[in-house]
């Protein structure tokens, strides 16, 4: 075992009582202990954690413009949709308003190859 200068012996059953110096003592200063170690305070650790940080608050506020701006294009894309639907469907309508009254019904079928109809015959009973 090898003894250092200073180093006392532990009693091992019994804790000692304290020693009572004659003079009054100064009160310690508190020392913290990565001073006493001949440490200090690494802050280019901390300068990194908040360039982390800063850059993980920026990517999150560009992910949510983007998010932003991607539904803005489907709204966009989906009125244009819209608009094209409504002008197919007034399109339709007009065409039936048209196409279904008498004159253009008339043509439809002289362009199909049927003819006017003829007087009625009336057949009298016998």
């Amino acid at each position: 075992m090898a003894v250092y200068e200073g180093a006392r012996p532990r009693g091992i059953a019994l804790p000692r009582a304290p020693r009572v110096a004659g003079a009054p003592t100064l009160e310690r200063r508190r020392v913290r202990p990565a001073f006493r170690a001949g440490r200090q305070t690494n802050r280019l650790g901390i300068a990194l954690g908040a360039i982390v940080v800063a850059f993980m608050l920026a990517f999150f506020s560009l992910a949510q413009q983007v998010h932003v701006a991607a539904t803005g294009l489907d709204i966009g894309r989906l009125e244009l949709e819209r608009q094209r639907l409504d002008d197919t469907d007034a399109e339709v309508r007009s065409d039936l308003n048209r196409l279904g009254r008498e004159p253009a019904i008339r043509k439809q079928a002289i362009d199909a190859g049927l003819g006017q109809l003829s007087d009625p015959l009336v057949v009298t009973p016998r």
